[in-house]
């Protein structure tokens, strides 16, 4: 039997039944990764020898009648956690030598938990990109269309999962970096609430790995089901015991319903900022016919929803303000005066980024405080909706574009080229405020590509968006491997 698909839950019971043991999983993970991945590359740091250890280990711990939520079950982690002994170089060239004498926060979790980690996935370069390629690791690509990207910057560990190499994944997430590889090869992701997950030691090197409050980002799950991205959630969640100098669980409330017919749910596909393109339009309302025939209650319109075209912007300014905030004084002094040389009429989106990098305390307090208010706004929608249902991007996985300048880049939508950067926004509805969104298959579009939605959910009721996705996949399915196998295609 091939286990390299099944569920984490068919393969806990198949290792606790003594069906296959940790060691024929991991082994069967590792001959499909070098079978497979001269092509998608998306493990640029494989730990083979360690795996074959820790599930050796893990066979004894279940031959010893030992219980634990992944026991023997092979996964991932995105480059940028730092594992003890190996390379954590976000994709950075100067870091390539880098290597932490610690594990981050999560991987401990996960080998606490009894994973065997397989190794780690690629990246773009400092994670600032929507596509997953850097000077060190090279491309990743798409398991669907190798001329396509995986996404980014969670892209390795999305083209992984869809590529059958390890159950499960872990990433991170500021501008959809894992809703967007999972909308554009067909998994799941979780985007948690703000402040759900610890951080600690996802940092960039050579920076210490303590405890961090960040503005926008988060740690979360990736996985080829909904039950096991609760399942993962659950093995992630909960503050560091750095900060609190103790650990403590941090119980979240059960999902609103439990049923499809009890859900209230408002379905948005048009931003005022950019055009949704046909395929994803095409995978919201598919999403959205499932919920009217499970007997949701579904709206396409709410005076509630906080106004999307000042979210963009705000989300925009706060997210360029802290990237930028480590860039040498040279290069700031340089975005000074091409930000002082914009036309005061100039409200575009590429506008706001430039302005948002040169940002003064006082301005991001502003934002900031305007942030507030849409948060506000959020929890009044959310005593009317248990969810919203919206694009991730404007279109599906998009062909690789390696140009040196990003501003310089255009997404084609139907036809149509826009700035880049602008298909952002979808994404920023959940980062801006820090609301919990999971990303879910909601088909594929003409070309055969997947294409995913995301569910918003209110603060800290993350199982609400997760329970409604299990809900949805029974009704329109949910991930399918890529067809015929992985296609065969020129090494990257």
């Amino acid at each position: 039997m091939e286990w390299s698909y099944l569920a984490v839950e068919e393969l806990s019971a198949a290792l606790r039944a003594g069906e296959v043991t940790s060691v024929e999983l991991t082994e069967e993970a590792i001959a499909r990764i070098e079978r497979d991945d001269q092509v998608i590359n998306a493990i640029c740091v494989p730990d083979f020898d360690r795996a074959r250890a820790a599930a050796r280990r893990a066979d004894e711990a279940l031959a010893r009648g030992e219980e634990r939520p992944l026991l023997g079950i092979p996964v991932t982690v995105k480059e940028c956690y730092n594992i003890a002994g190996l390379p954590t170089t976000w994709g950075m060239p100067l870091q390539r030598d880098f290597v932490p004498t610690e594990d981050a926060v999560q991987v401990s979790r996960l080998k606490d938990a009894g994973a065997v980690l397989l190794g780690k996935t690629n990246v773009p370069l400092g994670l600032q990109d929507i596509q997953s390629f850097n000077e060190i690791y090279g491309t990743t690509n798409n398991p669907w269309d190798h001329d396509r990207t995986s996404g980014g910057s969670s892209g390795g560990s999305a083209a992984a999962l869809a590529s059958g190499f390890g159950a499960l994944s872990i990433g991170s997430d500021i501008a959809g970096s894992l809703r967007t590889p999972a909308h554009f090869c067909g998994i799941y992701a979780h985007k948690p609430t703000l402040g759900l997950v610890a951080n600690r030691g996802m940092v960039a090197p050579p920076a210490p790995a303590l405890p961090v409050e960040l503005d926008l980002a988060v740690v979360g799950p990736m996985a080829r089901t909904a039950r096991d991205l609760t399942l993962l959630l659950d093995v992630m969640a909960g503050p560091d015991p750095l900060t609190y100098g103790v650990a403590f669980d941090l119980a979240l409330p059960p999902a609103r319903h439990e049923r499809l017919s009890d859900f209230n749910i408002l379905v948005l596909e048009d931003h005022p900022l950019i055009p949704t393109g046909s395929a994803v339009r095409a995978g919201v309302n598919r999403v959205a016919d499932a919920l009217v025939d499970g007997g949701a209650r579904v709206e396409r319109h709410s005076p509630l929803l906080p106004d999307l075209t000042e979210a963009a912007t705000l989300y925009t300014q706060l997210m360029f303000a802290s990237s930028i905030a480590r860039f040498p004084v040279e290069s700031y002094e340089q975005l000074q005066t091409r930000a002082a040389g914009l036309s005061a009429d100039d409200q575009s989106l590429d506008a706001t980024r430039l302005r948002a990098m040169v940002f003064s305390l006082r301005d991001w307090l502003e934002a900031n405080n305007r942030r507030e208010l849409h948060r506000h706004g959020w929890r009044q929608l959310f005593a009317e909706f248990d969810a919203v249902v919206c694009p991730i991007t404007p279109t599906p996985a998009f062909p690789h574009d390696h140009n040196a300048n990003p501003l310089e880049r255009r997404i084609d939508i139907d036809g149509v080229e826009y700035p880049y950067f602008d298909q952002l926004v979808w994404a920023g509805v959940a980062t801006m405020p820090g609301l919990p969104a999971t990303a879910i298959p909601a088909g594929r579009s003409p070309e055969g590509l997947p294409v995913g939605v995301q569910l918003i959910g209110p603060m800290f009721e993350d199982r609400t968006p997760l329970r409604l996705a299990e809900l949805l996949e029974q009704r329109i399915g949910g991930f399918q491997a890529p067809e015929q196998g992985l296609p065969r295609g020129p090494e990257r």
